[in-house]
Order: structure tokens, then sequence, then C-alpha cells
């Protein structure tokens, strides 16, 4: 049976998230779907792999509750081993900025966030308004490292809990009352950050409607967008078409790679861009430095 994976996201006003995350994993078990779900009082994010019809299934109980009826899902082929596990979780934020009692949630979902924009209208606004657009990177460095939009922002973020502090610094103040365009993997950081940017005193935000997925979805490599896409399963980067280039750097010999493994050096453990050439190598660059300054 074919194998797929699917992206989801939806904010609502949750009056029982423990109550709706047993339903959740009562339901993914029966199914026998595999992934990550996190449901808060905000709503619901998954992600889940597992046989095609079993995920139809699963998308025609949500749009059988009044709650969840009418998400939009972001398909993708999968291998059936994306996800190890299933892990269903009750959390304070959806999207964890560290910032839940100000983000706002209801029927339409996040108040006050940036104005959605389709492809095509991104591409108008471009049309229109020319350099003046800024691209604002809603995700983790490392993220950006192997793919983004061209002449993007990137911030100097390791975790999604460090953007309240960069976007609260001096750094961006050019840019705050210019059209900034926020995106992310699949749309839903952007829903919380383009409103905390928003009460920051940014004037004009902007959120790619699906994110960086639709995105690729209609224009493949031929559009704004560079690279590769960073996800977070099995397959860990993803190629929108044959045309997709490598923009990250080996730590190593600084080829073009979007390759990523962890740093061999167990207690350090952390990603690393490393070209095939140099697998055998893959430490990561500070590990990798003090290994030879002992030697």
């Amino acid at each position: 049976m074919m194998k797929k994976v699917i992206l989801y996201y939806k904010f609502v006003p949750l009056s029982d998230p423990a109550m709706t995350m047993r339903w959740q994993r009562e339901l993914c078990q029966r199914l026998e779907l595999k992934g990550r779900i996190i449901v808060s009082k905000h709503g619901i994010n998954g992600t889940l792999g597992g046989d095609i019809e079993n995920l139809r299934r699963y998308k025609r109980e949500m749009n059988a509750s009044e709650v969840f009826r009418g998400i939009t899902y972001k398909w993708s082929d999968g291998t059936g081993a994306e996800f190890p596990r299933l892990s269903v979780k009750v959390r304070s934020e959806l999207v964890a900025f560290g910032a839940p009692d100000e983000i706002e949630v209801d029927e339409k979902g996040v108040k006050n966030g940036g104005k959605h924009l389709k492809p095509e209208a991104l591409h108008k606004l471009i049309k229109e308004r020319g350099d003046e657009v800024v691209f604002f990177d809603g995700r983790n460095a490392y993220e950006a490292a192997v793919g983004r939009f061209k002449n993007a922002v990137v911030p100097d973020t390791k975790t999604t809990r460090d953007f309240v502090k960069e976007i609260e610094s001096d750094k961006y103040n050019d840019i705050k009352d210019k059209p900034v365009v926020t995106y992310c993997t699949g749309g839903i950081r952007c829903e919380a950050l383009s409103a905390l940017m928003k009460n920051r005193g940014f004037n004009e935000v902007y959120q790619i409607d699906g994110g960086i997925v639709k995105y690729g979805e209609k224009y493949g490599d031929d559009g704004l967008w560079e690279g590769n896409l960073y996800i977070f399963d099995g397959r860990m980067t993803h190629k929108f078409s044959d045309k997709a280039k490598d923009i990250g750097e080996c730590v190593h010999c600084h080829g073009k790679t979007s390759n990523y493994e962890n740093c061999h050096n167990v207690a350090c453990n952390r990603l690393v861009l490393v070209c095939k050439e140099c697998r055998k190598q893959d430490t990561c660059e500070q590990c990798t430095n003090m290994t030879a300054e002992v030697g």
C-alpha cells in the first residue's frame, strides 16, 4: 500500500486539550499512524505518516469534528520509516516561542497575525514593491543553512525561544516600516511569529500561506526559493525538483552540500552539515577544532 506523510495545523480555542490528546492518540493507534502531534489551548499541530487510506480516514474523522473541520493538509511521499513511533502531547504552545499568554486565538485563528499571502500574491507584492520587500526566516539557523528565500534575513537563533529576544533587539529597526514577509516550513510558526512581530512595532507583516511547502508546490525551484527544505523526520531534507541547488557548506571542506549528520562526538551530537566525501569526519566544527588543539 502507498505510504504518505501529512503536515497540518489549526489555531482554534480548545477548552480541554487533554481530552483532545487522548482522542488523537486513540485515533492514530487505531489507524496505525506514527508521527508527532502537539495539542494546546491554541489548537493542534501534527505530522503523521502511514498508509494513504488510513491517512484519508484520519482526515475524514477530523472533518467530522466541528472544531477541526476544514484543515488544509500538506501531503508528501513517504516510505513508512519516517517516524519510529507515535507521540501525542499537550503543550502550553503549539510553537515554543515562550509567549503562551501573548498569543490570542479565536475561531478564525491567531488574532493580529500577519496577512496571509498565497504564492501568486507574494509575487504580485514583490512586483509592486520591489526591493522594499524583506523576507524574514521564521525557522532556526540550521534550517536556513540548507534552503531559504533569496536575500532573506536569517535571525541569529538556535531555538525557537530565541526569537522573542531577537526581534526585541535593535537589529531590525531599519525594516520595521517595510513590508516584511515571514516564512517557515508549513506556515504554523509564522502564524505566531507574525503576531509577535506586530506587537513589537513591525508595521507591515505578511506570512506565506501554507509556508515554504505550498510555495514549493506552486513554483518548485523556478521561483524565489533556493536550496533544500529541512524537514523534521527521517528524510531530513526535501528537494522540490531536480533543479534544487545545494547552498549549505560542509564544515570540513566548505564544499556545497545539504547533507546533515549527527556529530560523532556523543557528548555533542549536534547536527553537522557534511558532504558525502567528508562523512567519515562528521564531527561539528567546534569539536573538530577542539580535537586539533588537543592533538
